[in-house]
C-alpha cells in the first residue's frame, strides 16, 4: 500500500496518558519496517475552506484560534495543544489525498491508507467531541463531490464506536452513503438501527449496532449480508474506509473479540466491494489505542493488499447478529 503521512500529527499532543496520543503513529511505522512494499507520501494539508465544507465557519475559526493559543481541554476528553490545528490540517489532507488517489485509479499495492491524527469520525458540524477535531473522511468525501471528481462517495466505518460526526454532516444527503458497524452502547450512545437518514438521504445511511463480544464472524455476516449489498445498489465512485482497530479483541477500551485476522478479512471484503462498483478505495486511519493491536491491524491490511490472501474464519455470527443482519435487509430491502 501506499501510506499518507505527516511529521506534523505527531505535534498534536495530548498528555502523558491519553490513549490518543503520537505513539499511536510511531508504533504504526514501527511496525511497517518490517513489511515488503511499503511506501510513504507527504501531501498537502488541508484549507481552512476544505474544512470550512463540512464545518460551520464560526466552529473552524473557534478551534483554530482555541488551539493557536495554547489549547487544553475542549472537553474532558478532547484535548489540543498549539500544534493541533496543523495535525488537524495534515490528517484531512491525508484524508483527501487518500480519496483522490482512489479515483485516479490507484488499487492493488498502490491502495492509499492515511495515516492520519487527530481521528476525524466523531467531529460533528459545529463541535469537536470523543479526541476529534476535523473530520477528516467528511472532508475528503466533500472535496472530490466538490471538484466533481465522483457523483456519489460512500463510507464504511469499522471503528468500534459509532462515527456520529461522520452521519450527522451527511444525513440529509443523497449524494454520501455511511454505513457503520460498532458496539451497540459505546461512546458517544448513537447509532441505532433505525436512524437511516432523512429527506434526500433517507435510506442512506446504514448501522449496524452488535452486542459486546461480537467477533469476526459477525462483522462479516454484516459486511456480505446487509453492507455490501446496500452498498453495491448505491453504486458509488468512491468507497472509503474509516479504519478504527480498536474492535480488536486486544484493545483496551472496547469489549468486542475482532482478530487481526478479521480485519484482513474485512479489508478484502472492501477491496471485492470496491471492484464490484467498480469504484476507488481508499482508507483513513480513526481509532485504536492498543499500540501492538493497531500496528497488528494496519500490517495485516497493508498484507492483504501486497498479495497476502486472508485467511477464512471458522468464526460464526451469533444469533443475536443473524437478527440484526434480517431487520437491516428487511429496512433496506435487501430480500
Amino acid at each position: 500500500m501506499r501510506f499518507g503521512y505527516n511529521e506534523a500529527c505527531l505535534n498534536h499532543d495530548t498528555g502523558e496518558r491519553h490513549p490518543e496520543n503520537p505513539d499511536r503513529l510511531r508504533a504504526i511505522r514501527e511496525g511497517l519496517k518490517r513489511k515488503h512494499g511499503v511506501e510513504y507520501v507527504d501531501p498537502a494539508p488541508a484549507t481552512d475552506a476544505a474544512v470550512a465544507a463540512v464545518h460551520d465557519d464560526d466552529y473552524v475559526a473557534e478551534i483554530r484560534d482555541f488551539c493557536e493559543s495554547g489549547g487544553g481541554n475542549w472537553d474532558p476528553d478532547t484535548v489540543a495543544s498549539d500544534g493541533t490545528w496543523d495535525a488537524a490540517l495534515a490528517s484531512a489532507g491525508l484524508a483527501q489525498w487518500a480519496a483522490e488517489e482512489a479515483l485516479a485509479g490507484a488499487e492493488g499495492r498502490e491502495t492509499p491508507f492515511a495515516l492520519g491524527r487527530p481521528p476525524g469520525h466523531h467531529a460533528v458540524e459545529e463541535d469537536a467531541m470523543g479526541f476529534c477535531f476535523v473530520n477528516n473522511v467528511a472532508v475528503a468525501a466533500q472535496s472530490v463531490l466538490d471538484d466533481g471528481d465522483a457523483d456519489r462517495v460512500a463510507v464504511f466505518d469499522w471503528d468500534v464506536h459509532h462515527g456520529n460526526g461522520t452521519q450527522d454532516i451527511f444525513y440529509d444527503r443523497g449524494d454520501v452513503f455511511y454505513a457503520s458497524v460498532h458496539e451497540s452502547g459505546l461512546y458517544p450512545g448513537t447509532g441505532e438501527l433505525d436512524e437511516t437518514g432523512e429527506g434526500p438521504g433517507e435510506g442512506t445511511t446504514l448501522n449496524a449496532p452488535l452486542g459486546a463480544g461480537a467477533g469476526d464472524g459477525d462483522y462479516l455476516a454484516v459486511i456480505d449480508d446487509a453492507v455490501a449489498p446496500a452498498v453495491e445498489r448505491f453504486d458509488p465512485d468512491l468507497l472509503l474506509v474509516s479504519a478504527g482497530f480498536d474492535a480488536h479483541r486486544h484493545d483496551p477500551i472496547s469489549r468486542m473479540r475482532v482478530s487481526t485476522e478479521g480485519y484482513a478479512l474485512m479489508a478484502g471484503r472492501m477491496r471485492t466491494l470496491a471492484d464490484d462498483c467498480d469504484a476507488g478505495l481508499g482508507f483513513v486511519l480513526e481509532g485504536g489505542y492498543g499500540l501492538d493491536t493497531l500496528s497488528e491491524g494496519v500490517s495485516i491490511v497493508h498484507e492483504t493488499f501486497d498479495g497476502r490472501p486472508p485467511i477464512d474464519s471458522d468464526d460464526a455470527s451469533d444469533d443475536q447478529t443473524r437478527e440484526l443482519v434480517d431487520d437491516l435487509r428487511a429496512a433496506f430491502d435487501l430480500d
